[in-house]
């Protein structure tokens, strides 16, 4: 074996027998800080020599942020380059952050999560978000947070976002480019079919949960659970009755509701409002009894009769023979809609949620209005 061999051979055996860490230029590695000065930071790395801090990054870093680091500290370190002409390590802390802010980034990118940051910043193309180190941009055609201006305003609507906190997805990264571009319209569009399939995962009927009104039509009102929306049905609305939902809730109301039931392969979720309130048919033997004069208000004409409201949810019919002494052939003749009247009650039976009434026996003798 040569003398240049055998010198190699040796250096190769010290390194095995001590251990030493091969650097390579780029790499990422942990370190304990062994000294701190405002002129230099020294850092063990595992290799044959302690690496330093670059100049330039502790001139950058100042005095403030350098008096944070303390001997001991475990941190991580950039390896700028693995041995200089002096032989030195030279290393970067800022790079390091950087870079492993980048592979977070990348992760979030590669496995499609959502996730939350607060807007530091807007321009006209859109807002600036920073996940760690790296900055990220949210074009303005990607946001749904942003309002509508109002006519004759100067305000703008980009700069009222920064410091409000947006679900979001990355749906662009380029290291090389140094590009990072994040959507609201995606991360809001998985999130709510994320939390949709959870919610229709375990929603059961009989739960009661919180939800925020967010929409409302002829045949009832769209309850926000958290994710999905859930249907009350203009009938499930009240025990009384109900021409609209705008009768009982308004956009934006938060209410308890109770969950009729679930179609999961459907994906549909009926609740009610009414079903967390007493059922007053279930009082009705309570608070009346047949002969008892009480006041109704028509609110139906048919062939056969009108209905009457003597209170919500509580309605019963004045059939046409019930309606005068006098031959009748429509209930138009006697009553029009919105009367109130005094009438009797002359047939009851909850378990139908039927109440019979009487216009014409009202002065037949019995009991005063209650």
């Amino acid at each position: 074996m040569g003398e240049k061999e055998s010198t190699h051979f040796v250096e190769e055996l010290l390194s095995a027998i001590h251990e030493y860490r091969r650097l390579r230029q780029g790499e990422i590695l942990e370190g304990e800080v062994v000294r701190v000065s405002p002129n230099e930071i020294l850092i063990d790395v595992g290799s044959k020599s302690e690496g330093v801090v670059s100049p330039r990054e502790l001139e950058a870093m100042g005095p403030e942020a350098i008096e944070q680091i303390k001997v001991g500290d475990k941190v991580w370190a950039y390896v700028v380059t693995p041995e200089d002409k002096e032989g030195n390590i030279i290393l970067s802390l800022s790079r390091a952050e950087l870079e492993r802010d980048w592979q977070a980034a990348s992760k979030l990118f590669a496995d499609e999560k959502v996730f939350e940051e607060v807007v530091v910043g807007y321009n006209k193309g859109g807002l600036i978000v920073k996940l760690g180190k790296v900055r990220g941009f949210v074009p303005a055609s990607q946001l749904i947070s942003i309002r509508r201006r109002n006519e004759g305003s100067n305000a703008n609507p980009l700069a009222a976002m920064v410091g409000k906190k947006l679900r979001l997805k990355i749906i662009d990264l380029d290291r090389q480019r140094n590009r990072l571009i994040l959507s609201e319209r995606a991360a809001v569009h998985q999130w709510r079919q994320e939390q949709r399939e959870r919610l229709l995962a375990e929603l059961r009927e009989g739960d009661v949960r919180r939800g925020r009104v967010t929409n409302l039509c002829d045949f009832g009102a769209f309850v926000d659970l958290g994710g999905a929306d859930g249907l009350i049905h203009l009938s499930e609305l009240s025990w009384g009755q109900v021409t609209h939902p705008s009768e009982v809730l308004q956009v934006d109301d938060e209410v308890d509701v109770y969950v009729l039931g679930v179609d999961r392969e459907k994906g549909r979720i009926a609740l009610s409002l009414k079903r967390l309130q007493p059922d007053p048919w279930e009082l009705v033997s309570e608070r009346y009894h047949l002969g008892q004069l009480v006041e109704g208000t028509i609110t139906k004409l048919t062939r056969f009769g009108a209905f009457a409201r003597v209170e919500d949810g509580i309605e019963g019919l004045i059939h046409l023979s019930e309606l005068s002494k006098e031959p009748v052939q429509h209930p138009s003749e006697v009553v029009k809609e919105g009367d109130v009247l005094t009438l009797r009650i002359i047939r009851m039976d909850s378990a139908r949620r039927r109440l019979g009434l009487s216009l014409k026996r009202v002065e037949e003798v019995g009991e005063d209005v209650q």
